[in-house]
């Protein structure tokens, strides 16, 4: 493993069937007033909204409700929460959705008492938070960010057609999570799937870098066969329990710091994906999947044994008489052809991307060192050009 690092993540989890009567557990520990934060309204349809309130109301909670998280929360949506969150004196911020809601909950938390422009300061400067930041805590509803147990928030402003992220220290992570997999049943087919290519590729993202002997290498390719399995599993059966806590515990543990560490990691297909979202408002996990593989297939070169190394142990690629060219490549038809079979969307285009944008995502995308190939503007439009 490589360098020196410090491990710490302060999140609790509550996971399982029974975990949401924890909450009243955690509510004590915080003051009197609660920002309950999330999306369209599918939690009133399944009865989570009113099981949540009764037990915020048990607790002598006031409620004040910030309704409406969008799948890609917008900046104009963030300065909404700040007013709300600091006019209240909110003393806790109650995310229960998805990753766009724990993502947005965040972002609220630590953009409230802000003296600047949040977006100005934490997602254009990537300042550290120097204000008060108010508590979080997530009951997941559906699954693939990771958000419930780490740092990131991502937010898009339309007007300048960007989508960024920042992934904020420990003090910013969620102070518990509420991680029920019978919540996520619910969740339509087309966003389930796009949360478990998320998943994967968190994974893959932190996979693909370096050349040294590392522990999380073999923790990762443990998760990736995991995922595979339970996703070909929940995608005949979204109901299967077994299938679906797998994918939950296994979402968690893909982007909650610990497999990263003692590592360098490759985010660039989640900048590319993130571009592409900012001009189309596309499902996030679909932006990774259109360009996962002209991306991968592009520094598959650089990185060869690595590689070799997913083909031969995640889908039991067998390297007898072939090249390690062979055997990668055939990994990544095996990995395409899974793709293929969960259903997730294999090229830009059938996310709205048109051949006139392609020099504005390239633009907006930030590019990042430490994966394998440092990309040039114009290597970003050719893989954009290959994912059409």
């Amino acid at each position: 493993m490589l360098g020196n690092f410090i491990y710490s993540n302060p999140t609790k989890l509550y996971f399982g069937e029974d975990s949401l009567k924890f909450l009243n557990e955690e509510l004590p520990k915080y003051g009197k007033n609660v920002l309950f934060v999330y999306g369209g309204g599918s939690i009133k349809k399944t009865g989570l909204y009113d099981e949540i309130v009764k037990i915020l109301k048990d607790n002598g909670k006031e409620i004040f409700e910030d309704a409406g998280v969008m799948p890609n929360p917008t900046v104009e949506k963030l300065y909404e929460g700040c007013k709300r969150a600091k006019d209240n004196n909110v003393d806790l911020i109650l995310a229960v959705g998805g990753g766009s809601v724990c993502d947005y909950a965040k972002a609220v938390s630590v953009s409230a008492y802000c003296e600047e422009d949040p977006w100005d300061k934490y997602f254009l400067r990537m300042e550290d938070v120097d204000n008060k930041i108010i508590p979080v805590g997530c009951v997941l509803t559906m699954v693939g960010t990771g958000s419930e147990m780490n740092g990131g928030s991502v937010i898009t402003n339309p007007a300048t057609k960007q989508k960024i992220g920042h992934v904020f220290g420990e003090n910013v992570f969620p102070k518990f999570s509420i991680l029920n997999p019978v919540f996520t049943y619910t969740v339509p087919q087309y966003q389930m799937v796009a949360g478990f290519f998320d998943i994967m590729s968190h994974i893959l993202e932190q996979y693909f870098s370096g050349d040294d002997d590392n522990t999380s290498d073999y923790i990762m390719e443990g998760l990736l066969k995991s995922l595979i399995h339970s996703s070909r599993i929940a995608v005949k059966n979204p109901k299967d329990y077994e299938a679906r806590s797998n994918i939950m515990w296994t979402a968690t543990w893909a982007l909650n710091t610990l497999v990263a560490k003692g590592k360098s990691t490759d985010w660039m297909v989640h900048m590319i994906g993130q571009a592409i979202g900012g001009y189309t408002d596309a499902t996030h996990g679909m932006t990774l999947s259109a360009v996962s593989l002209p991306y991968y297939r592009h520094i598959m070169p650089y990185g060869l044994q690595k590689f070799k190394r997913y083909a031969i142990n995640v889908w039991n690629v067998n390297p007898e008489g072939k090249t390690d060219e062979q055997t990668a490549k055939e990994g990544l038809e095996r990995m395409e052809a899974y793709m293929k079979e969960i259903g997730l969307v294999m090229n830009i285009k059938d996310l709205g991307v048109t051949e006139d944008m392609l020099d504005g995502i390239a633009s907006n995308t930030f590019i990042l060192k430490g994966g394998y190939k440092v990309l040039s503007h114009d290597e970003i439009v050719k893989i954009l050009k290959d994912s059409m």
